[in-house]
């Protein structure tokens, strides 16, 4: 599921970017064998305690805004969302656009299924757990019939389906909510369409305005639940120089959201080809090349315009990546401790920062956790080994 930041290396508490107030990751020690530090120690956590009250009033403040500085933001630990699909999908918010009567829901069933299943789609790996299919302009007896032709027998009973559902605004969100808490882990919920879905009352004086606003319950709710929420929704039928211009609805709908499919299918061809046209915060612009099995309705992926963009080697964490090994799967010490191990040219605290930012791609790219904290003794760094899944 998403992460928020593990651990802030503020000496004293600061508020985050995300508005969380990370008070209890700061910690001190007050054991001492020595009783002549005692009370300069006792000094210092009075001096914190008093600057922890000050920063909660200002917060009980009205007119307080939550600011951080740049040096906070790179002192801080964050955590990127773990992909559902790799580098297609991440939890949030996305839009799966087509035409009418044009395959879109093969393809969700498609993604979900393989999903539930733990296996691969179009050759990217996945992240297994229970997804949420609501077809509200399908039956469930059309639902089996496609099922069963798409896989046969090869049932799951991680793939939940339903026909009905509330609206945006009047339950919907309580209706998932109520899900993944009964079904922990679920990864993926499709809504199936946008249209069945929007109440059309609206605040908004603008259909710009309107579209942005009537996605925004959905929005907050997949960050609040870290999964992510797939929309279905239509294409208008003017072309477009960019397929997203093609989008039913204003900006508002393609601006509002984390990431969007565009679907497109041939016509009259054998076999059946299309594309998938993707972007996203999380996800590099794309479009993907597609051919059906016209017995099945499944879809394989052919070819894309260019590779998948991943991030290029980096040197300074390859050396973090070798201080490890089975047989030595830990270090921790001082950020000066490890730039002597690495035996690099770089500023301790500099190296700190760079590390804080890559925390994320050390656990997706190396399977290292990574944390860095600080106390009155100093900023300590420890990195651990961990199992490919953990």
């Amino acid at each position: 599921m998403i992460e928020g930041k593990e651990k802030t290396t503020v000496p004293i508490p600061s508020v985050g970017a995300d508005g969380e107030q990370p008070i209890s990751n700061y910690t001190t020690s007050i054991i001492t064998t020595d009783s002549n530090e005692i009370n300069p120690q006792f000094s210092e956590i009075e001096d914190d305690f008093d600057e922890i009250q000050r920063r909660i009033a200002r917060m009980n403040d009205p007119s307080y805004l939550n600011a951080i500085t740049m040096t906070e933001l790179f002192d801080t630990v964050y955590h990127d969302a773990e992909p559902i699909i790799d580098k297609l999908l991440f939890p949030g918010l996305y839009i799966f656009a087509g035409a009418p009567k044009k395959g879109k829901s093969y393809v969700m069933l498609q993604m979900a299924y393989q999903i539930c299943t733990g296996s691969p789609l179009w050759g990217h790996p996945v992240r297994q757990g229970p997804c949420l299919y609501l077809a509200l302009e399908d039956k469930f007896s059309r639902l089996q019939r496609r099922l069963y032709q798409m896989y046969g027998t090869n049932s799951t009973d991680q793939l939940y389906l339903a026909v009905l559902a509330k609206q945006i605004g009047e339950g919907l969100e309580q209706q998932i909510e109520g899900f993944v808490r009964e079904h922990p882990g679920t990864q993926l919920v499709i809504i199936d369409t946008l249209q069945k879905v929007r109440s059309g009352k609206s605040s908004a004086r603008n259909e710009y305005a309107a579209d942005y606003e009537s996605m925004g319950p959905l929005k907050q709710l997949s960050d609040q639940l870290g999964i992510c929420i797939m929309m279905v929704h239509h294409t208008r039928k003017q072309e477009a120089d960019d397929p997203f211009d093609t989008v039913s609805g204003t900006n508002g709908i393609h601006g509002s959201v984390d990431g969007t499919f565009v679907f497109k299918r041939s016509r009259g061809q054998t076999p059946t080809t299309g594309t998938i046209d993707v972007t996203g915060r999380d996800v590099a612009e794309q479009r993907m090349y597609m051919v059906r099995d016209d017995a099945t309705m499944l879809w394989n992926f052919d070819h894309a315009d260019t590779d998948f963009w991943d991030d290029p080697p980096d040197p300074i964490l390859e050396a973090v990546a070798s201080l490890l090994s089975p047989e030595r799967p830990e270090w921790s010490g001082t950020a000066t401790a490890l730039v002597d191990a690495l035996k690099i040219d770089m500023k301790p605290n500099a190296l700190s920062m760079k590390l804080n930012v890559n925390a994320s791609r050390l656990h997706r790219d190396y399977s290292i956790r990574y944390k860095c904290s600080r106390s009155h003794a100093g900023r300590s760094i420890s990195l651990k080994l961990i199992a490919k899944d953990a």
